[in-house]
């Protein structure tokens, strides 16, 4: 089970930079309660494309969908170097350090 949480951590960001920076641009279903039933955006409307663009290195598109990517893309990838590392250690492949006891 660890060893597949490790894969799907790291193939996650290949499949991200092989789909295209607008993939999620054009989408029809509106996931957003807030947009769903009272038409109004909330803080993180727009969030998935800003992230996809931001990936992507197009960081004007990236604003114009959500300005907070500025603040979450960097959390993001801080998140998932922690739990990269934190699975590394548990599956005793990270080359320094000692495994920890579980």
């Amino acid at each position: 089970m660890i060893w597949t949480w490790l894969v799907l951590l790291l193939a996650a960001p290949i499949v991200l930079w092989i789909l295209p920076g607008n993939f999620f641009d054009n989408g029809e279903l509106i996931v957003c309660p807030s947009r769903a039933f009272f038409d109004i955006e909330c803080l993180g409307c727009g969030m998935t494309r800003a992230v996809m663009h931001f990936h992507h290195f197009e960081f004007d598109d990236a604003v114009y969908f959500n300005r907070g990517v500025l603040l979450i893309y960097p959390a993001l990838v801080v998140l998932w170097c922690l739990w990269v590392y934190q699975t590394s250690r548990k599956l005793g492949i990270w080359p320094f350090g000692k495994k920890p006891a579980v």
